[in-house]
């Protein structure tokens, strides 16, 4: 037992734990080996998270493109339609007998072409929203998918 200056109590000699190579490399290797199977790990779910990101993009590119097409041939029948209306309207003008005929069918026509520039509008509106939707769906998917995943590790 030593003696501790000042004090009267004593204190045993402990002897100090001894430092042995072998386990410390053992310890060493599997801290390791644990390091690296958690990479491969994250690495693989890194791996499936980009592929089920970049097929989400692809749908919704895929589905742009459809709804672009559609999009498009609305229009053309749009402007198919105002233009036959055009034509037939300009038939009538032709016709026209008197000034107040031709005030009265001018009126109707303008009438008749903004009830069909509000329908035509409606229904691009409609395939426009609808688009909206399906184009972000895969990627909304994919990314509720990825945060139920999160939770759930």
């Amino acid at each position: 037992m030593a003696k501790i200056p000042g004090k009267t109590e004593t204190i045993a000699n402990e002897e100090s734990a001894t430092f042995e190579p072998s386990k410390g490399t053992e310890e060493v290797r599997a801290v390791a080996e644990q390091s690296v199977e958690q990479a491969k790990e994250a690495f693989s779910k890194l791996e499936s998270n980009a592929e089920t990101t970049q097929k989400a993009f692809e749908s919704s590119f895929e589905v742009a493109k459809t709804t672009r097409n559609e999009v498009s041939l609305k229009a053309i029948a749009a402007l198919r339609a105002n233009a036959e209306a055009g034509f037939k309207h300009l038939e009538a003008l032709v016709a026209v007998k008197s000034p107040s005929e031709f005030f009265e069918l001018q009126a109707a026509f303008v009438n008749k072409q903004i009830d069909a520039s509000i329908e035509q509008a409606k229904a691009l509106q409609a395939v426009m929203l609808r688009a909206g939707e399906d184009v972000s769906k895969p990627i909304k998917d994919a990314f509720e998918k990825a945060l139920k995943e999160l939770k759930a590790a």
